[in-house]
């Protein structure tokens, strides 16, 4: 399956199941569980280095990662995730790291940031590259929003998000994720734009879900400053292995979940 035709689905009403991916073997996985994109996430700073957040990825790991998901899943669409850094500058310089992560075999790329990124979507998208943004909690700016929060609670706040899905729908991007948003806000832009839209704890009215994979499986080990029975798994994040003792069996049912409209339920969105 293609950009096109996951975009087809989605506009006929089939909800789209992604998840982040590093590796060949949960590539091959995943790609034999059904799941429709593998993102290849920045979060490997964080869920394989152990680092606070995802601040010090860069372009080498980037597409030293998405290399390996490549190998492993020829045939499913890869999203690969531009890091801090490697867009901010310049649309120039955009250009030749989103390049190299195509090259890398990603089919499309994700970076961060609603208004002040426009032009770079619209230089990316009219120069062959295929761009999803990410917007509501942009963990790149988790110092700048003060954490790990939920954002589009007030009406000023939503009314920006929406402002911003929409000027990057119309400057082509092909999709928009959302993160951390309350599920009413994410229902009027996922009716507001005319691409799908992406979940993490954004509801179960997105044109899709994506979760970590190693939230999926139940994996829970915090970060370097907290003791493992110190972390809290985020709200929006199920154990699908809980009910199975097979990793593929707990891909196979997410997926399922999401197809099937069951999850996110209420309990995991805000």
């Amino acid at each position: 399956m293609n950009l096109a035709e996951l975009q087809k689905i989605a506009a006929a009403g089939e909800k789209i199941a992604m998840l982040t991916c590093y590796d060949s073997t949960f590539a091959k996985l995943m790609e034999l569980a059904g799941v429709d994109i593998l993102l290849v996430g920045d979060s490997l700073g964080m869920v394989l280095q152990g680092a606070e957040n995802t601040l010090n990825v860069s372009m080498h790991h980037m597409t030293y990662h998405t290399k390996m998901v490549k190998n492993g899943a020829p045939n499913t669409v890869i999203m690969a995730d531009m890091p801090i850094g490697s867009y901010e500058q310049d649309n120039e310089a955009a250009y030749k790291n989103a390049l190299w992560l195509i090259k890398s075999g990603a089919h499309i790329v994700k970076f961060e940031g609603g208004d002040k990124r426009v032009e770079t979507a619209r230089y990316l998208v009219e120069r062959g590259i295929p761009v999803c943004a990410h917007l509501g909690f942009t963990p790149q700016s988790v110092n700048q929003l003060g954490g790990y929060k939920i954002q589009g609670k007030t009406e000023e706040s939503a009314e920006h998000i929406l402002k911003d899905a929409k000027a990057m729908s119309e400057a082509g991007a092909s999709f928009v994720l959302l993160e951390m948003v309350p599920a009413a806000l994410a229902k009027k832009i996922t009716e507001s734009i005319n691409v799908p839209t992406i979940g993490i704890g954004a509801g179960i009215d997105c044109s899709g879900q994506v979760l970590v994979v190693q939230d999926l499986l139940g994996i829970y080990t915090g970060s370097a400053n907290k003791k493992p029975e110190e972390f809290k798994s985020p709200r929006f994040v199920r154990n699908f292995l809980k009910d199975t003792n097979s990793v593929q069996q707990a891909v196979e049912n997410y997926v399922q979940a999401v197809k099937n409209k069951t999850f996110p339920a209420a309990e995991h969105s805000y």
